[in-house]
């Protein structure tokens, strides 16, 4: 799994399944609906072709309205969103992803996430069977999930045969979840981060980060996130900032040298922004 080729300057990850995905894309979590529509499209104006976004953040239509609007062809933007856990389940996922595909007005989406494994819901093997009937059917590009763990992949991989092409899971130099990446790797599941810059938890302000930035005439955030292009990962970073949005961007031409991945790799905490996946269930209905 790795940035195997660059396709009109973006840095491309091959998936299980014969397709590729941008390495860098643009997360919209937190992002209002009425926001998230100009926020994508500076992204997009910016070079990200890669969009995340989820039925519980309550902006597909946002996010919808700015691909329609943006002049680029559909097939040239890589658009994931996830199912909700109140919609967990086999009849309700299919009934879900009809009304993202609603909500974001396009005919399918690339990538297909179950957002949570919400194990104490029992019902994310169900809902895996549903989302490999929706790829069977061609309703969807590529399927996923999002807050798993080695023994959740496991269950559903043993169940239906069919492997996630990707995990999207929280992954930052202060919890680098060295063990499940490798469990992924050893699978050909491809690691995606979310919160890739620690989610404002001071990670930006460490004294190893800023060091690096200065050696390497950099900002810490582009620090971060070549780290994870170099290891593989691919990120997600969201801001509706569009001096950011370029900065994050530009993480794609920094060139970090083996001293600065060890020194980063020695920032490992254990330190969670978010919800842990082995018990986490979130139930809360979908937004409309």
């Amino acid at each position: 799994m790795t940035s195997a080729d660059l396709h009109h300057g973006h840095a491309l990850v091959d998936l299980n399944d014969g397709t590729t995905i941008p390495q860098l894309g643009y997360g919209v979590w937190r992002v209002p609906d009425d926001e998230a529509q100009p926020a994508v499209e500076e992204a997009l104006r910016v070079g990200y072709r890669l969009i995340d976004t989820a039925a519980i953040y309550g902006n597909e239509r946002g996010v919808g309205r700015a691909i329609a609007g943006s002049g680029l062809a559909r097939e040239d933007v890589y658009l994931t969103t996830k199912l909700w856990n109140a919609d967990q389940g086999y009849d309700t996922t299919l009934r879900a992803y009809e009304a993202s595909l609603e909500r974001l007005a396009v005919e399918k989406v690339d990538l297909y996430l179950i957002h949570w494994a919400a194990p104490p819901l029992e019902k994310f093997v169900d809902t895996w069977k549903a989302l490999v009937h929706l790829h069977e059917q061609g309703a969807v590009g590529s399927i996923g999930v999002s807050n798993f763990h080695g023994p959740h992949l496991q269950q559903i991989i043993d169940a239906t045969g069919v492997t996630p092409v990707l995990n999207q899971v929280e992954c930052h130099p202060y919890l680098q979840i060295e063990r499940l990446r490798a469990w992924n790797a050893a699978h050909q599941i491809a690691t995606q981060a979310w919160s890739p810059l620690g989610a404002g938890k001071g990670l930006l302000e460490d004294p190893v980060l800023l060091q690096i930035a200065e050696r390497r005439d950099a900002t810490p955030a582009q620090v971060v996130l070549a780290w994870h292009i170099a290891q593989g990962n691919i990120v997600i970073p969201k801001s509706v900032t569009p001096s950011r949005m370029a900065e994050n961007w530009a993480a794609l031409g920094v060139h970090l040298e083996p001293e600065d991945i060890d020194a980063i790799e020695g920032l490992e905490r254990g330190e969670r922004t978010g919800g842990d996946p082995d018990v986490a269930d979130f139930a809360q209905p979908t937004p409309e």
